[in-house]
């Protein structure tokens, strides 16, 4: 059976006073959580702040980034086994605004999931389109090719260790979303491309939707079949709002 998880992404936002009173929020209300994991992706100065306030909880904590690198003259950059030394079990890699922001390329984002599995970190591989893919219907080639660039990197069964967040860059941050039934076809094309090498890891691979989850509209999304949780990006900087969505995962499960 595959696990159920959301994962918040707070992306650059946040202060030690603001976070501790969500991070508070987050460890009281988790117990009403059953049958999802729970982690949060901070931004790499307040790991330790996660770190203290969640260890020994239900919620996970990990990173939104890390270097390809695992040491080195690399000048702002952040490595995996610093990430694994703060206890971060998650880390994001190739999230579309590290892709269409900073330039990220596909070889890059496959090194990089490569560096979280060297040091034990499960990474969220990140894939979608634009609106400009979409509308051309070339939905499935670029999200075929992003997913391909890890497998021929990395092979197949890396997966078994992984998560993959389906997120169409046009519905980040813009108030729209994918249809239930968009997004369920997405997810089930990633888990075909993946049963084509190895069905059992197919599967067993989470795959989380990414793209302007609020509580409204988690319960349909989290009924399709192959859509196993989330990646929550505004969402998850209100705790009520969080895990309202997290509380939506586990009754699908």
């Amino acid at each position: 059976m595959r696990i159920r998880l959301v994962a918040g992404n707070w992306k650059m936002h946040g202060s030690l006073a603001a976070n501790q009173r969500l991070l508070e929020s987050l460890k009281a209300g988790a117990e009403s959580v059953s049958g999802a994991e729970i982690a949060v992706c901070v931004p790499f100065p307040y790991l330790q702040q996660a770190a203290a306030a969640l260890a020994g909880t239900r919620v996970a904590w990990g990173a939104q980034n890390l270097s390809e690198h695992d040491a080195g003259a690399y000048t702002g950059e952040v490595s995996g086994v610093m990430l694994r030394e703060l206890g971060c079990r998650y880390v994001l890699v190739g999230h579309s605004e590290r892709r269409h922001l900073y330039g990220e390329r596909d070889a890059q984002v496959a090194a990089k999931f490569g560096a979280a599995q060297r040091v034990g970190l499960v990474p969220v591989l990140c894939v979608g389109e634009t609106l400009e893919e979409r509308e051309q219907g070339a939905t499935e080639e670029v999200v075929g090719r992003q997913l391909q660039a890890v497998i021929a990197a990395a092979g197949v069964g890396a997966l078994a260790d992984a998560v993959i967040a389906y997120e169409p860059v046009w519905a980040i941050g813009t108030g729209r979303t994918a249809s239930p039934e968009q997004a369920q076809a997405v997810h089930a094309f990633i888990r075909g491309r993946v049963g084509a090498a190895d069905t059992g890891i197919a599967e067993r691979l989470p795959l989380l939707y990414g793209g302007s989850v609020k509580a409204g509209n988690a319960p349909a999304l989290f009924a399709m079949p192959d859509i196993d949780g989330g990646l929550i990006g505004g969402a998850s900087l209100v705790a009520e709002e969080f895990l309202a969505i997290c509380r939506a995962a586990g009754k699908q499960g």
